[in-house]
């Protein structure tokens, strides 16, 4: 068992109830110190919910939640003290700049006028936003947006920061671009939970994944883990059309679960256990000169994981 100094986050039993409905249902999670913990889930799934909870912004109605050995309910001062917290929705005032911005909020956080200074220079090159500091934030571009309002979280240098859906509605480029920030603050140690709706980003930057589904936990483990979940190596092969009966009959020959495959066109896909079975196939197809065209290996995404789970908590 995982000592308690050891955790950034203990919830037990955490339950939300809205007009009657529990909108998140008796969840349970540990997250280590250090570590990258993200909640996926389809909207509505009670996310949210459950962050504004821990990050002592919404009281439960049930279950206990201790950030660092802080009972959030009874020590939500002390709690505070150790955390940041970004939304979907920028917390800055868009009529002002991004200096005048973080001046504030440095400001508000207990700095004096040269510390405030200090911190907000360092920031705005941490997320490259130096030459737009002068720059009235409804100017800004959603990523723009997205990489200050992190550094407002980031004022206070909380071991702990709360990141909900941090990346929704950005484009592809930008969403990698905050992903780099991310990764810049996760090697510099800080704990991060992360809310998503986006497997790709909770497979690129997780180490542990939570699936909550109508506010229930439905899995958790590590990327890999949850992969296994669903399914196995899959290998798929195209044969030339003339040697499609021949790689057939060769693949049932070999493959122990070929009963399983499918069959679109001159294309085979067959789940693997045993990866010797893949190199005793090419070496009998060259034998037999059966003509392949293509292949591949394909491992299961968290998209599988994804859809196979929560259709089967409807």
């Amino acid at each position: 068992m995982m000592a308690t100094n050891e955790l950034a986050i203990q919830v037990k039993g955490l339950t939300k109830i809205f007009k009657g409905k529990k909108a998140v249902d008796h969840v349970d999670l540990t997250i280590q110190k250090g570590e990258v913990f993200a909640i996926l889930g389809p909207n509505g799934a009670g996310k949210t919910t459950t962050v504004r909870m821990m990050s002592t912004l919404l009281k439960a109605d049930g279950g206990t939640i201790e950030i660092f050995g802080h009972d959030a309910r009874k020590e939500a001062a002390e709690v505070r003290k150790h955390i940041g917290l970004t939304g979907q929705y920028a917390s800055v005032d868009e009529d002002l700049t991004a200096w005048e911005n973080l001046m504030i909020f440095t400001a508000l956080n207990g700095l004096n006028k040269q510390e405030a200074k200090a911190k907000a220079t360092q920031l705005l090159e941490d997320f490259t936003l130096l030459e737009a500091k002068d720059k009235q934030i409804k100017n800004f571009s959603g990523g723009m947006r997205r990489r200050l309002d992190l550094a407002v979280s980031l004022i206070a240098n909380p071991p702990l920061v709360f990141l909900d859906e941090p990346t929704t509605g950005l484009d592809p480029r930008t969403r990698e671009q905050m992903w780099d920030v991310i990764r810049e603050m996760i090697a510099k140690g800080t704990t991060v939970l992360l809310t998503t709706q986006y497997l790709e980003e909770a497979d690129q930057l997780a180490d542990h994944i939570a699936l909550i589904d109508k506010g229930k936990l439905v899995i958790k483990g590590t990327p890999d883990e949850l992969k296994q979940e669903v399914g196995d190596l899959k290998f798929v092969v195209k044969f030339e059309a003339h040697a499609k009966e021949a790689g057939i009959e060769l693949m049932k020959q070999i493959f122990d679960r070929f009963a399983e495959s499918s069959i679109s066109g001159n294309e085979i896909q067959v789940p693997v256990e045993n990866t010797l079975q893949i190199s005793d196939f090419f070496v009998k197809a060259e034998q037999r000169k059966i003509e392949i065209k293509v292949f591949s290996m394909q491992k299961p995404t968290l998209d599988d994981v994804f859809f196979k789970l929560t259709e089967e908590n409807k």
